[in-house]
């Protein structure tokens, strides 16, 4: 099914630059999808070394355990990628499909094992036809090109509205290098770990156990940061490849290495870019919402305690009504499990201070608050009291529309 682009939507899509060592091709496999591309194939130059994330769901696909075990080698030649069919609790014959697909792919570029990944997204419980993509891997190899990037991100959608993709530039040392990247995901919005699918690649050359590094706390800071619905995917997959195909640049020896100042920056918001592009995508949305929370005991802390708010369907569906209804707010930071100050606690809407000391001030006026929920971007701040942890998360409303396009999902 086909649904409306989000209002949230950007007005273009931004186009990203070739990246040497990266080839990408799309086609139409008829996995699940008619009339439209459905199966992506990424592929790296030899010695090409990878990071990932995964989700930590204990009824996770085929595809996930299989990155998680190649991830242990550090290089990649190939990602496939199939949306329509998510190969997640389909038993042997899932594993079976998985094995099949990267034989196919080791067989065709005449690489290890180890250096494939895969990821499969869409129905849960139905058994992939893995022979749709092999039969079209021949067709897939002669597609690859170098400007492939907005194929292989439409290629990769499911309920999503429209291709989410985000490019940077950063210096290492004086050597200019590229970050490119693109995601999906609409529903099923919770990541215990990143995001429902989304790969990224440099032209930087950076050992995998410091791009490993470098990638865990860029999730934590974004993917691991959003919420659309709270339900955490079996899919869950980010990839991120640097070629080393750049003009040689001093090689880092650490994620904190000096030299890595300028990198490390532009990846961390390439990566929230994304995570927020699949937040303004979020299923039925109509309002990007951002939550900052500050006073918290620890950094982990302030992030739950966000996640608490952003996760209410009480406070998504009063966004959604737009009904300035703070008290839902209070509630949800009092359910999240994390320390908090009743008695300072001080709640911002859209930067008018609703509470402090505990309790609504005297003079509070709705009307700007309300009128500020009218709008697509609402903000919301909150001062729990207890320390000096702080943290930053994204989610949107809750409409009537999200049931309507989940309960016509299979159809």
């Amino acid at each position: 099914m086909t649904h409306p682009v989000s209002p949230l939507a950007p007005a273009e899509s931004p186009r990203l630059p070739a990246l040497v060592g990266v080839r990408i091709a799309a086609r139409e496999c008829n996995v699940r999808y008619k009339n439209r591309t459905d199966v992506m194939l990424m592929e790296f130059a030899p010695g090409t070394t990878i990071a990932g994330v995964l989700t930590k769901s204990l009824t996770r696909s085929a595809p996930v355990d299989l990155c998680r075990k190649n991830l242990r080698s550090g290089k990649v030649r190939a990602i496939l990628v199939n949306s329509g069919n998510a190969n997640a609790f389909t038993g042997k014959a899932g594993v079976a499909s998985v094995d099949r697909c990267s034989k196919a792919v080791m067989a065709a570029l005449k690489c290890k094992p180890s250096e494939v990944f895969l990821a499969s997204t869409g129905v849960i419980g139905e058994p992939l036809p893995d022979e749709r993509i092999t039969a079209n891997l021949p067709a897939l190899i002669k597609g690859l090109k170098a400007g492939g990037w907005a194929e292989g991100a439409a290629a990769i959608m499911t309920t999503d509205t429209f291709p989410k993709l985000a490019t940077r530039q950063a210096k290492i040392g004086d050597v200019a290098v590229t970050i490119n990247g693109f995601c999906k995901g609409s529903g099923m919005i919770a990541p215990d770990m990143a995001t429902m699918l989304a790969f990224v690649a440099t032209d930087a050359a950076i050992p995998a156990p410091v791009l490993q590094e470098l990638l865990a706390r860029g999730a934590d800071r974004s993917f691991n940061s959003i919420t659309v619905d709270g339900d955490t995917s079996t899919s869950d997959t980010l990839l991120l490849a640097a070629t080393g195909q750049a003009p040689k640049h001093p090689r880092p020896k650490s994620a904190g290495d000096p030299v890595l100042k300028q990198f490390r920056v532009a990846l961390e918001d390439l990566l929230a870019d994304l995570a927020i592009q699949v937040v303004k995508d979020g299923e039925g949305a109509s309002k990007l919402v951002t939550i900052d929370v500050t006073g918290a005991a620890t950094a982990r802390a302030a992030r739950r305690i966000g996640l608490a708010i952003a996760n209410s369907p009480l406070v998504k569906t009063a966004i959604a009504g737009e009904d300035a209804n703070w008290g839902r707010i209070v509630m949800a930071v009092g359910k999240s499990g994390e320390k908090a100050d009743r008695d300072k606690l001080s709640v911002k809407i859209g930067g008018v201070v609703i509470t402090e000391k505990g309790q609504r001030r005297p003079d509070y006026d709705e009307t700007p608050v309300a009128a500020h929920i009218k709008g697509k971007d609402v903000r919301i701040a909150i001062d729990v009291g207890v320390g000096k942890g702080s943290a930053r998360v994204w989610t949107c409303d809750l409409t009537h529309r999200y049931i309507e396009i989940n309960a016509d999902y299979r159809s």
